[in-house]
């Protein structure tokens, strides 16, 4: 990065990674939260460039390779200005998610990610969900066998639980770890967040918005399109959606105060958990990158964190973060000893 972003920089990991403040996720171009017009998708990625959004995250899994081949078409020409991230170990068969981190699946990843990408070098590349199959050191040496050839220059964790963490960074430095992190999503806090920095490794977190959910402007279930990923979301149906909207009314009365909205209050409060923390709010629509782009100068004194707090303390959420709860903080099997 040749220049400081408008919307400011911060350092992932202790190996110098330079990213923006604010980062993109580009999932929603290619799956989840209903239909996305791409025309709309590549003007929001040129968009969040020209705004100095520059770190982008992408999947081999969203789309099944569309979201990477989306992106490498937006990014094409403009390449050194990006902080590029993607990630690998998922992908669909039979009707359900397989997560694969043997070591020969990392290379023929890496591999197909930067032919889609059409670019020589991953900046940042995750391991998207921890194989309880494959131990971690297997898929993290790999992973590092990347970095000493120069098609990936730094690595990061998806969703991985402490164990795995403190069991990656034995075989090479890591980066960041991406997880979800929010005003309702707060379980990070009670033991992975404070052994990431122990060990110096960034947050990445997702869905920082709470699915969308915490901009307010969602309030019936029936505001989703039929084939959006969350009318199915435990957070998102029966009860738990009324018992969680009043988290969000309470949110968007103090923006009211603030002078801000409901989504950039929230953003801001991910913003403000420290220096080495760069969410990537998710949207297929320039009106709402700019919004977010909007949070990062909204100012949070230590009165506005203590109040947010009580409004959504550590388990405030009713519902699960998915139907299969396995799916989150993952561990994966002991590295058998040598004989």
């Amino acid at each position: 990065m040749t220049s400081t972003p408008p919307v400011g920089i911060r350092t992932l990991g202790r190996d110098g990674l330079v990213v923006s403040t604010l980062g993109l996720g580009c999932m929603g171009m290619s799956q989840m939260y209903g239909a996305a017009d791409r025309d709309e998708s590549l003007a929001t990625i040129h968009r969040a460039l020209d705004s100095g959004v520059t770190f982008l995250d992408t999947s081999d899994v969203y789309g099944d390779g569309h979201n990477e081949e989306l992106v490498g078409q937006a990014i094409a020409g403009r390449r050194d200005e990006v902080v590029l991230a993607t990630k690998f170990s998922l992908s669909r068969r039979d009707g359900g998610v397989v997560i694969d981190g043997r070591p020969e699946n990392v290379r023929a990843c890496a591999e197909a990610s930067l032919r889609r990408l059409g670019v020589e070098v991953i900046d940042l590349y995750y391991q998207h969900r921890v194989d309880p199959r494959v131990p971690i050191e297997d898929t993290v040496g790999a992973m590092a066998g990347l970095v000493q050839e120069g098609t990936v220059r730094h690595l990061g964790l998806s969703e991985a639980s402490a164990a795995s963490i403190r069991r990656a960074v034995a075989v090479h430095p890591i980066a960041a770890l991406q997880s979800e992190w929010s005003l309702w999503t707060r379980d990070l806090e009670s033991e992975v967040l404070g052994v990431a920095r122990e060990h110096g490794i960034g947050i990445v977190p997702f869905s920082p918005l709470g699915r969308g959910f915490l901009t307010g402007a969602i309030r019936s279930p029936e505001d989703f399109a039929e084939d959006d990923w969350r009318r199915g979301h435990p957070r998102f149906t029966g009860e738990a959606f009324a018992a969680n909207l009043r988290l969000v009314d309470a949110v968007r009365e103090m923006a009211g105060e603030k002078g801000c909205t409901p989504g950039q209050l929230a953003l801001a409060w991910v913003l403000a958990q420290g220096d080495d923390v760069v969410p990537i709010p998710g949207t297929k629509r320039r009106s709402h990158l700019e919004e977010n782009v909007g949070a990062v100068a909204v100012q949070l004194s230590d009165a506005d964190l203590a109040r947010l707090s009580r409004i959504a303390p550590p388990g405030a959420a009713v519902g699960g973060r998915y139907v299969d709860s396995s799916y989150a903080y993952g561990d994966s099997p002991e590295k058998a000893a040598p004989r």
